[in-house]
């Protein structure tokens, strides 16, 4: 092993270790979904809101609160019938930051409901925000 290919898997570790490419896709999907006028700025605040929830146990923050999630979900079931496709979950997903392309979710071949869709989303944000 080269030189270049210890330092690529070091820092592949590194990224790994301290949850960064989860981190950087989650701020990512934000910034798009909301689009701030100032997204440093936006960005910055997230960060912020993030270390103070650390430091004192408060909440993480949620940007996508249950009017969002209805609403994700509802353009994902145009035919109104309560229930999205499994493909449209792990698609809606990966779109949030809270799955990435690799990751196997399993299929147990009945529709997502908006009750299921919103805890997964809840839980997978929750899971990432802790992890930093």
């Amino acid at each position: 092993m080269g030189a270049n290919s210890s330092r690529e898997l070091e820092a592949r570790n590194y990224l790994e270790k301290h949850q960064i490419i989860e981190l950087l896709n989650f701020l990512t999907s934000a910034l798009l979904f909301f689009r701030p006028e100032k997204p440093r700025e936006y960005l910055i605040s997230i960060l912020e809101q993030l270390r103070i929830a650390k430091l004192t146990g408060v909440a993480f923050p949620f940007f996508m609160d249950n009017s969002n999630i209805v609403a994700m979900f509802e353009m994902m079931d145009s035919s109104n019938k309560g229930i999205i496709s499994f493909i449209q979950y792990k698609e809606a997903l990966k779109t949030l930051g809270l799955c990435t392309a690799d990751e196997v979710l399993k299929d147990d071949g009945h529709g997502i409901t908006l009750e299921k869709f919103r805890r997964e989303v809840n839980k997978r944000t929750q899971e990432i925000w802790s992890a930093f």
